[in-house]
């Protein structure tokens, strides 16, 4: 199970918003075929792991181990259990069930009632954690919620006044590279309009390999003009405004319900620092990723305040990398 936790991650930021599970089989305690979840539209974990194993005569004596339970209904593609069923493979090992309404158990009905030896719960917590995305889209009703910030050393996230419309970079070149990656394994990416107005940003991976992820503008007044690059072709924009929002009445849940029926899983809140504030202030955040840069502005825009447990720090050169989640 620790070998498909570590399969499923392979597809992090392209199984979006299927989860990104992972899938062997083994045949006498050897393993004979592997898979993770296909980008979008494409086979499941299991399919692929079993599609992966040379001599399929051996899958009846086999036993296929899944993160997730195998779905049991038709989306983009044919049902996993029945796929699995059709191959005679007579043990099914799953690390947790699945909590969509669609699956939730029918899964595990349907393979156990086809005569396979179904064991659920090995590694049961790591699974989940590994699922978190897809667990807090199906269960909370909102996309999984990254807070990303890079602050001074004094506590500003950002100067009073500057010459330009451009960023003012507190943290590193390593750091914003990193960044470009979180952004690749995240389905979406979110900011205000004063972010727009002041830093002009592409929201985009430029400084790596992947998919860039949907932007989210929050756009009260609905100011913003079309010339932003935000709103150029290189990623779908979403442009909330107040005709979609109430901003006078917890204006981030009605965010996360209006990315929740976008089939959004996953965001990261870029800033500023208001809108950072609003949705730690409506307790919407599971995770704050805080860039500590090697500089004082002495004034300045402050910091959001909040209240999370660190669980780890890490220096990336000049920088200080502090994680934190939300108890």
């Amino acid at each position: 199970m620790k070998r498909c936790i570590q399969l499923g991650g392979n597809a992090l930021g392209s199984a979006r918003p299927n989860p990104m599970v992972g899938a062997l089989v083994v045949y006498n305690d050897k393993i004979i075929g592997e898979g993770y979840t296909s980008p979008y539209g494409g086979p499941h974990a299991e399919v692929n792991a079993i599609n992966s194993v040379v001599n399929k005569a051996l899958l009846k004596q086999s036993t296929l181990y899944a993160t997730l339970e195998p779905c049991s209904h038709h989306g983009k593609t044919p049902p996993c259990c029945e796929f699995i069923v059709r191959h005679k493979i007579p043990e099914v090992v799953i690390g947790c069930i699945d909590d969509n309404p669609e699956v939730a158990g029918k899964g595990l009905s349907y393979l156990k009632a086809s005569g396979c030896d179904v064991k659920v719960g090995i590694l049961e917590q790591e699974s989940k954690i590994h699922h978190k995305r897809f667990f807090t889209f199906h269960n909370k009703k909102r996309p999984y919620i990254i807070l990303k910030w890079a602050q001074t050393q004094d506590g500003f996230i950002a100067p009073y006044k500057r010459n330009k419309k451009a960023p003012v970079w507190i943290s590193n070149s390593y750091s914003r590279q990193l960044v470009h990656k979180w952004r690749a394994e995240e389905q979406a990416i979110l900011v205000g309009a004063n972010t727009v107005l002041q830093d002009n940003p592409s929201l985009t991976v430029r400084d790596w390999e992947g998919q860039n992820p949907t932007r989210i503008i929050i756009d009260k007044q609905n100011t913003l003009k079309k010339t932003f690059t935000v709103f150029n072709d290189d990623a779908n924009t979403i442009h909330l405004t107040s005709k979609e929002i109430d901003f006078s009445s917890a204006p981030a849940q009605q965010i996360c319900d209006a990315l929740h029926k976008n089939t959004i899983t996953s965001l990261i809140v870029e800033g500023g620092a208001k809108t950072l504030q609003q949705f730690i202030n409506e307790g919407l955040w599971d995770e704050a990723r805080v860039f500590v840069g090697n500089m004082n502005f002495k004034n300045g825009i402050k910091a959001p305040l909040f209240n999370g447990k660190l669980i780890s720090e890490e220096p990336l050169k000049t920088d200080l990398l502090k994680r934190y989640v939300h108890d």
